[in-house]
């Protein structure tokens, strides 16, 4: 690209001498075009190694990555710095959104000093490895993260459960304080950018203040928090019958090692114990992988079958070479499936660690959907290649796995008939210890974080405040005391590795305003839930003409783009629910409802 006038470089280079001189718009765009290209090809070095580190855990690959991460985080910081000397401007509006967007690139800004720079992503670096390389040793045996995940899965032995899920939290402890330095250097960078604390800055990419975000968030939440109640109190009950009030407790909350996930964040590991007897949900999709003898690249193929069904292209070659699909034996990888635009939109990955499941079959649709919307918004500039907001993002693919249904089962041959209506209260249930369970525990995370980053939650009161958050959101509490001398909210992947969670939140409700939206544009006339637009080209295309926008215009206007409305709405979650609803009233009469 050809400098701009003595001047501009000046301009560029000093945020000082730009403050003395009168900037012009024509200074703010060649500014963002240069800083655009910088941030890019940085970009792509860091992600090409925290590929290397997550497949590759090893001293040396933890190094390299802390200094991707470092230099990508302080060209940032240093770019937001000279890019205030376009405040105030009259700028052409795509390089105003530009601007503002460089400000939010990364979750963990870069503190002014470049030794704190170093330390923090170290620190990052290093919160990430202790928890890919975690394990749980007891009597010479050491089990992994996914070992104690297929107890928690499998057992109904409720001292293996407490075992499995006191031995992963066995791990966070010592990240604890490498956090807490994490908590303040991050807040150094969010200072220097402008925001009071990195949880107002997370808080700002919504294209509203963070002050109306958390109002939002409230506003949700209100719509489907009786739903969650509803469900809640039926488990309860079942989970009292199955292991006796002593096991439970009287005090309203569920004992968090018995749901059947080691974050209590879905339930329909325990579908066996709380549906009604007479209820049968037609089919066990886990059973009919393994039938089949599936591999997990089967299970990959059939995910993108779907996406090719509605006019998408197939997967790039190199997709198939470069993802990382089951667990190597000879090292240790970070298992925590994720979805990768390495370099280009043509350089996507997946890594899992698959296993033949339902849950994983799921999972494989969730991550393909992040790959396409990638694909779908490659062409626009490096600032808009994201989804509108993030909940976009993680909504695409969840959508898709919605329209996972017996009918779709049927016509792709893994069911030979479709089960009859007496099976959508089974299938129902199971779906909502699966969407419905996670809605609280989306917020949580959160929650907590944010109120860290303000410095309302100190050090000494971490694990104390985490419980009273997830008493409060989700109803639940540690099956053993807790102190804090534990770090049980660096048990969570997305913490460790200082990912925002509400995006998963916003997910879980996006996906059923998409789904909705596109069972109506595909003129189904069955239940809700029993719709699906497998083979749809004109649902393909409208989904893909939102996904095309990425992060160029305002969320509201991509919302439109798919769905016809400009809010987001958590109706379409009580619309797709509602004969379950009416069920989980009839079944709680006398019982207690609510935490």
């Amino acid at each position: 690209m050809k400098s701009a006038s003595l001047f501009a470089v000046l301009l560029l280079a000093s945020p000082s001498r730009a403050a003395s001189v009168a900037a012009t718009p024509a200074q703010a765009k060649a500014f963002i075009d240069k800083a655009e290209a910088e941030v890019e090809e940085l970009g792509h070095r860091d992600q090409r190694a925290n590929w290397v580190q997550e497949n590759f855990i090893t001293d040396d690959t933890e190094k390299m990555t802390a200094e991707a991460d470092q230099a990508l985080a302080a060209a940032v910081a240093r770019l937001a710095d000279e890019s205030k000397a376009y405040d105030g401007l009259a700028l052409d509006p795509v390089v105003a959104r530009k601007i503002k967007l460089l400000r939010l690139l990364v979750t963990a800004p870069a503190p002014p000093e470049p030794a704190d720079q170093k330390e923090l992503t170290e620190i990052t670096a290093s919160l990430q490895s202790t928890y890919g390389k975690g394990k749980y040793c007891k009597d010479g045996k050491c089990r992994t993260l996914q070992d104690l995940e297929d107890v928690m899965r499998e057992s109904r032995d409720p001292k293996a459960l407490l075992d499995a899920w006191t031995g992963w939290r066995t791990v966070s402890p010592p990240m604890r304080p490498r956090y807490q330095r994490f908590v303040e250097l991050s807040n150094k960078g969010a200072r220097r950018l402008g925001f009071s604390d990195t949880g107002a800055l997370w808080r700002s990419n919504y294209d509203m203040t963070p002050e109306q975000f958390s109002a939002e968030l409230d506003r949700l939440w209100d719509q489907v928090k009786p739903l969650y109640a509803a469900l809640h109190a039926h488990v309860r009950a079942k989970l009292v019958e199955k292991y006796g009030e002593k096991e439970v407790g009287t005090d309203g909350l569920i004992p968090a090692h018995l749901l059947g996930n080691m974050w209590a964040q879905s339930w329909e590991n325990v579908y066996d114990l709380v549906a009604p007897k007479s209820s049968d949900a037609g089919y066990d999709l886990t059973k009919i992988l393994q039938d089949r003898k599936t591999t997990p690249i089967d299970m990959v193929k059939r995910g993108e079958a779907f996406f090719t069904s509605m006019g998408y292209a197939p997967l790039p070659q190199t997709f198939w070479e470069r993802s990382l699909f089951t667990k190597p034996a000879d090292r240790e990888v970070v298992c925590h499936a994720s979805a990768w635009d390495v370099s280009s939109s043509q350089d996507l990955r997946i890594k899992m660690c698959i296993k033949i499941n339902s849950e994983d079959f799921t999972t494989i649709h969730h991550e393909l959907g992040h790959n396409f919307y990638q694909r779908a918004y490659g062409n626009q500039p490096y600032l808009f290649k994201g989804s509108a907001n993030d909940g976009f993002h993680e909504a695409a693919g969840d959508t898709i796995a919605l329209a996972v249904t017996p009918e779709y089962l049927k016509k792709v041959g893994y069911l030979d008939k479709v089960p009859g209506p007496d099976s959508d209260l089974g299938l129902l249930l199971r779906m909502a210890l699966e969407r419905v369970a996670f809605l609280p525990f989306g917020l949580v995370v959160d929650q907590w974080r944010w109120k860290v980053f303000s410095g309302e939650v100190q050090p000494k009161d971490y694990n104390k405040v985490w419980w009273e958050l997830i008493a409060k959101y989700q109803g639940i509490k540690p099956p053993v005391a807790r102190s804090e001398k534990d770090f049980d909210p660096g048990s969570k992947y997305h913490v460790a590795a200082n990912v925002p969670y509400t995006r998963y939140f916003l997910a879980h409700l996006l996906e059923f305003q998409f789904y909705r939206s596109f069972c109506r544009q595909a003129g189904q006339t069955s239940p809700l839930h029993r719709c699906t637009f497998y083979g749809n080209k004109e649902v393909g295309k409208r989904f893909e003409s939102m996904m095309a926008m990425g992060q160029s215009q305002p969320w509201p206007d991509a919302l439109e783009k798919a769905t016809g409305s400009r809010e987001m709405d958590a109706t379409a979650v009580l619309d797709y629910f509602a004969p379950l609803k009416v069920w989980l009233d009839e079944q709680n009469k006398g019982r207690k409802v609510g935490f």
